[in-house]
């Protein structure tokens, strides 16, 4: 099959959120902002490459897809949840509750999270803990933990801009959010010495980590609950700002954004393959088994999803910003069979 037909029209339909439906012969699909951009690549191509219309493909974000997959089997209920974060256990049990009882989880692939500013501001060379000392409710000084009062980034690192701290969040509706908890927050949180601090006031493990989450809310740290397109605006709007990103997104605004190292590594597409990036993670998306064979198209699109035509290191994803996944064909034959996921490990 030759997929010729990947050309400006590919390009122009993600200036829209949403493919339009006139019919329930189309697969639904809804959830993450950061894998929408790629669904609607995928959307579009399988649109003008097969006998079905072009799926329905919408954001929303990774934790209320899920959760729309979840709310039942049947032509009225979705039947794919994009995510930038791996499902939980507590949606699986939500699906459980609903008659969802076999869910297939596909992973296509990998995206960073990146931290930028305004393509004329300063520099950052970024640590987590640096992003723990800038946004967290609470930060060790003088061996204390205390409230933070940082105000601006040489405060606490002489070798960072003399600048305002305001740093705009990925909203707790992002799986952009979980990640950036984990894996910039925590970290920080350990690496200043404040998780130790929070264990030796007597917190158990989880209170320590919920309490190293807590982040700042006198206006340092903004969440933005919208995609990207929203953080960027704010940055826009006040260009001391650092905004969180996903990698694909600055890859295609970088007339407009200049990306922070993290931990001494500059991102891309061949630092976060090699695992150097620190910030980076694996991008899914949810099938409800029950659907297929029922909803016209949906075994054919999820499996030219993961085609080594469109989630190739060749293909138009890759192209788009997504790092290959080099076990994607494992996942070709998982879809192939149908293969449901099993318990989470």
């Amino acid at each position: 099959m030759s997929f010729m037909k990947l050309t400006a029209s590919t390009v122009a339909i993600l200036a829209a959120s949403t493919v339009i439906a006139s019919a329930r012969d189309q697969v639904q699909v809804t959830g993450s902002s950061t894998v929408l951009p790629y669904a609607t690549i995928v959307a579009e191509a399988f649109g003008e490459n097969f006998d079905f219309p072009s799926p329905v493909v919408e954001g929303g974000g990774s934790g209320a897809g899920r959760k729309k997959l979840c709310e039942g089997v049947g032509e009225n209920t979705v039947d794919i949840a994009n995510s930038s974060s791996r499902i939980k256990q507590s949606d699986i049990d939500l699906c459980a509750t609903n008659g969802v009882t076999e869910i297939m989880e596909v992973r296509f692939g990998y995206d960073g999270i990146v931290f930028a500013s305004d393509v004329n501001g300063a520099e950052f060379a970024l640590t987590p803990s640096d992003m723990y000392n800038a946004i967290a409710e609470t930060v060790v000084k003088d061996g204390a933990l205390v409230a933070n009062t940082h105000a601006q980034w040489s405060e606490f690192n002489a070798a960072l801009p003399a600048q305002d701290i305001l740093v705009l969040s990925p909203g707790t509706k992002h799986g952009t959010r979980e990640v950036f908890d984990q894996k910039v927050i925590i970290q920080g949180c350990e690496d200043t010495g404040a998780m130790a601090a929070f264990t030796a006031s007597g917190m158990d493990e989880d209170a320590t980590e919920e309490a190293c989450m807590k982040l700042r809310t006198d206006g340092r740290n903004v969440d933005i609950d919208g995609d990207y397109t929203e953080t960027l605006a704010r940055l826009d709007a006040d260009k001391n700002a650092i905004g969180v990103f996903g990698l694909s997104f600055y890859q295609n605004n970088t007339d407009k954004l200049r990306v922070a190292t993290m931990g001494g590594v500059v991102p891309s597409a061949e630092t976060v393959a090699s695992g150097d990036y620190p910030v980076s993670r694996p991008l899914y998306f949810y099938v409800k088994k029950a659907h297929i064979g029922v909803i016209p198209g949906l075994k054919e699109y999820i499996e030219f999803f993961v085609s080594n035509d469109m989630a190739g290191p060749d293909g138009p994803l890759a192209a788009y910003g997504l790092v290959s996944d080099p076990a994607l064909a494992d996942t070709q034959a998982m879809v192939a069979a149908e293969t449901p996921m099993g318990p989470l490990e």
